[in-house]
């Protein structure tokens, strides 16, 4: 079944404006992705019909950047894809031409009507494959020519734009095989039109003084040159199908060339994800499961760990933490692996990535991050490794086998081990109180990681209060996991030690909230901000009962919104509504007011434990089927300003985001039925 409930018409007179303001996106399950706006002119550097992970050179690449298609019905002709102008011109007809946008299961379409005749185009990536369909039908009318002209780049998505005054390409014509490449960059890729039919019009041209408006609003150079060796003539009646596609030479052989084909695959692959996460009868949850598979890839990047991981039996897996610019990140990963996978029915998947991450766990710390284009992590964070507990606790519970507690408690012990000795960035447990510290000049170890240069916005170096929640949440999983006759009596009595120490420290009484660091450069920071939820939220709260109910309600007084909660309170000083501007103004919002939807699965979970009032929290998510016909078509926004209309910002899709949203929707649903497990 396809569903396509987020749709809408257009009768060809609206506001541009509108079109461009909303993304599509779809994925290949290796890391690689494509991209744009429904108008179809980028207005992202990383934007791009084919922008595939590669192994070498590592990281994604913007290999067809701009992808232009005219199309002729005698006398009428559109120009569709284009490029908008310095001076605000849009190379397109789409606005006139568009009738029709929908996102059906995950792969987006739109219906352009040229003079009688009505023409459908589908964006597919086929699964597991360095490939990109693009898929036309005729619905209506006559036949009609399609000229389609793809725009190179070749360019990794975080490098300059390219900005060169003659193309650096070669173009290859083998057996029908049109190969594009640089010479000695390692770039390459292959296109076709399936079925074999047309040709191809070896007509050169550069497109330069392409803009695009998001990276000049935040601040980024925004200008940039492509190049188009050509392109394909092909008639397109309603018994004939036309297929173009773009692939990396290497996966050439196993590219699937039939759109039709490839379409039909990628339903009956969602419609299983669907069956098995058993959301088939809830829209938004139905969704929001489609949204969750982009994030899952097995990460063709990283091409050397995986033969390792094969090697010892298992694969290697990890969760893209954000598109478009976003990689895989320890502290998103395990935030979002029971939205992700444990309510969509992925078991497998889930244990294969926490076994993934226990073999990058170096001196006690799982990785913060994995840069792009890079195979070595860096370990600066406090929280992701305390998150990793958390998550292997969601999976064994889910699953109702702790076997992987077995497997990986000697992984966990030595976790614990290093925070008692002290590790890393001066990360370790205080012996005065048995609370956790962290800080070194330069870095920000929490998720509020906002840096700018030199300046670090919210450093909270000290004891922050979700860190200590987290510390004391792993020490009694540890003395449930090792058990009393295996020497789990150390790990309650440490717990125990830090949930004395943290309820004489943190209280705040004349506020009736928890303060947000300890032991500061700067001594104790009360600032009011969402941290301190988790207090309350997580399987053994660190929280004295008899506090709940005021740390709940001040939260929800005065940073819960419709999307999420707030950074920080508006009565704070430094509080910004807007998240906007360059890169300096932005990271300066970023945690100082901005709110962040995944919060909300934290705050239903506290909800839930004061109040036992599903309805009531399933009311706080009435926002989120609306925002999905917003920013990222489908999906959930990293971020949202801070006041109404609470704009989406940041990544259109955003892992943790669709994780936490999804878990707490189905968490107060009445008609929640367990995910069917991946076999």
């Amino acid at each position: 079944m396809t569903a396509s409930s987020l749709a809408f018409e257009w009768d060809g007179r609206g506001d541009p404006g509108f079109l461009c303001d909303r993304e599509w996106l779809v994925t290949n399950g290796l890391g690689g992705y494509a991209s744009g706006t429904v108008l179809g002119t980028p207005v992202r550097r990383y934007h791009g019909l084919f922008v595939p992970n590669l192994a070498a050179p590592k990281g994604r690449h913007v290999l067809i950047g701009r992808f232009d298609e005219e199309i002729r019905n005698g006398a009428a002709q559109i120009r569709l894809g284009g490029a908008e102008l310095a001076d605000g011109t849009l190379e397109t007809d789409a606005p006139a031409a568009l009738r029709e946008f929908a996102l059906e299961d995950i792969v987006p379409v739109w219906r352009f009507a040229v003079g009688d005749a009505l023409i459908e185009r589908s964006i597919v990536m086929p699964r597991g494959h360095q490939a990109v369909c693009v898929h036309y039908r005729l619905l209506r009318g006559g036949a009609v020519r399609l000229h389609l002209r793809p725009y190179a780049v070749f360019r990794r998505v975080d490098m300059p734009l390219v900005t060169l005054p003659e193309s650096p390409l070669r173009l290859t014509i083998t057996h029908g095989c049109h190969d594009l490449d640089i010479p000695g960059s390692g770039l390459n890729v292959r296109l076709a039109v399936h079925p074999d039919a047309g040709v191809f019009v070896a007509h050169a041209r550069t497109s330069a003084g392409a803009l695009y408006r998001d990276e000049r609003d935040r601040g980024y150079d925004y200008v940039e040159t492509s190049f188009s060796p050509g392109y394909f003539a092909v008639d397109l009646d309603a018994a004939a199908p036309v297929t173009f596609v773009a692939a990396t030479a290497e996966s050439w052989p196993g590219a699937a060339l039939d759109g039709a084909e490839v379409l039909a695959a990628e339903h009956a692959r969602t419609d299983k994800l669907v069956a098995m996460a058993g959301t088939g009868d809830d829209p938004f949850a139905r969704q929001l499961t489609l949204a969750a598979d982009q994030f899952l890839v097995l990460p063709a990047s990283r091409s050397e760990d995986a033969v390792a991981a094969h090697a010892a039996g298992t694969e290697l897996h990890t969760v893209m933490a954000g598109y478009h610019w976003f990689g895989d990140w320890g502290r998103d990963t395990m935030v979002a692996l029971d939205g992700l996978t444990l309510c969509t029915g992925r078991y497998r998947e889930a244990a294969a990535i926490l076994r993934t991450f226990a073999g990058y766990v170096r001196d006690g710390l799982l990785p913060n991050q994995f840069p792009e284009g890079e195979r070595a992590a860096l370990y600066n964070t406090i929280d992701a490794t305390l998150w990793f507990f958390h998550a292997i606790d969601r999976y064994s519970r889910a699953v109702g086998d702790a076997s992987i507690v077995a497997e990986l408690r000697p992984v966990l012990i030595d976790i614990v081990e290093h925070h008692l000795r002290g590790t890393r960035f001066g990360i370790g447990v205080d012996p005065a109180d048995g609370l956790l510290r962290g800080g070194a000049d330069g870095v920000a170890l929490t998720w509020m990681d906002a840096k700018f240069e030199d300046w670090v916005v919210t450093p909270r170096r000290g004891k922050p209060v979700e860190i200590q929640a987290l510390w004391h949440n792993a020490l009694a999983l540890m003395s449930e996991w090792v058990g009393r006759r295996e020497g789990g009596e150390p790990y309650a009595a440490l717990a125990a030690r830090a949930r004395d120490a943290f309820n004489a420290r943190f209280w705040n009484t004349r506020r009736g909230i928890l303060l947000d660091v300890v032991d500061g450069p700067e001594g104790d920071d009360p600032s009011m901000r969402p941290n301190q939820i988790f207090a309350l939220s997580l399987a053994h709260p660190i929280l004295h009962p008899a506090r709940w109910a005021s740390v709940l309600d001040a939260v929800a007084a005065q940073l819960l919104t419709p999307l999420g909660l707030r950074s920080l309170d508006p009565s704070e000083p430094g509080y910004s509504r807007d998240y906007y501007g360059d890169l300096r103004a932005r990271d300066a919002a970023y945690h100082q007011g901005t709110v962040w939807p995944w919060l909300i699965g934290h705050f239903v979970d506290a909800w839930l434990r004061v109040n036992a009032d599903a309805r009531a929290a399933r009311a706080l998510l009435d926002a989120f089927p609306g925002h999905l016909h917003e920013a990222g078509i489908g999906s959930i926004s990293e971020i949202c300003d801070a006041e109404p209309p609470y704009r989406p910002r940041g990544c259109i899709a955003q892992a943790w985001s669709v994780a936490e949203v999804l878990r707490a929707w189905r968490a107060t649903s009445p008609q929640t039925r367990t995910a069917t497990p991946m076999s």
